[in-house]
């Protein structure tokens, strides 16, 4: 049997799922392969991750095997940590804080569909800056995680209250929402950016 497409599989498997991994057993369901096949293919990857010109290893705990950075770069990881962020906010999080400042409370599904892409790496941005935050679930199938503006978002933009945002003109269209409010948040990111300096 020819195992070659099934390595890239197993790969982008143990990937999508991050720090849970995957046991042998979950490998072999997903694969439908057995268990002999399914141990030649790690050996496979671990080799290739063996290569110095690799940074991730597979590590293999409690019957699970989770993709690692090698410990060896872990200087590196440390000084990475210890470098003070950008401060700066990337287009889609100020989008997409603008679409949650505005129409708040909002699922992450509401502000995907007012921005027309997929908004789970800025949302997750916004909620590890403390600047939106999950304000209760929302009623019906999922019961989707609702989000507003934090109190770090008004300190952030020097703003009292909600109720301090510009109003957004009256015949703007809903798609438009995050492109009027993206000027007034641009211009207090700015600021704060000149402030910093």
């Amino acid at each position: 049997m020819d195992l070659t497409g099934y390595k890239g599989i197993l790969e982008g498997l143990l990937f999508a799922t991050g720090d849970e991994g995957l046991s042998v057993k979950q490998i072999r369901n997903a694969l439908d392969l057995d268990a002999e096949s399914i141990e030649h293919l790690v050996q496979e990857l671990i080799d290739d991750y063996n290569q110095p010109s690799r940074g991730i290893t597979i590590m293999k705990s409690n019957q699970v095997l989770h993709l690692t950075t090698k410990p060896e770069h872990s200087g590196y990881y440390k000084k990475l940590l210890e470098t003070p962020q950008s401060s700066r906010l990337s287009q889609a999080a100020l989008e997409t804080l603008a679409i949650v400042a505005y129409k708040q409370p909002i699922t992450r599904i509401e502000i995907e569909e007012v921005r027309g892409v997929k908004s789970d790496r800025p949302v997750q941005t916004l909620v590890s800056r403390s600047l939106i935050q999950e304000v209760g679930r929302k009623e019906g199938i999922g019961r989707p995680i609702l989000y507003g503006t934090s109190t770090e978002f008004l300190t952030y933009f020097g703003l009292r209250s909600i109720e301090e945002l510009p109003p957004l003109p009256e015949n703007l269209s809903e798609p438009d929402i995050e492109g009027e409010a993206d000027l007034f948040f641009e211009k207090f990111q700015d600021q704060l950016d000149m402030e910093k300096e």
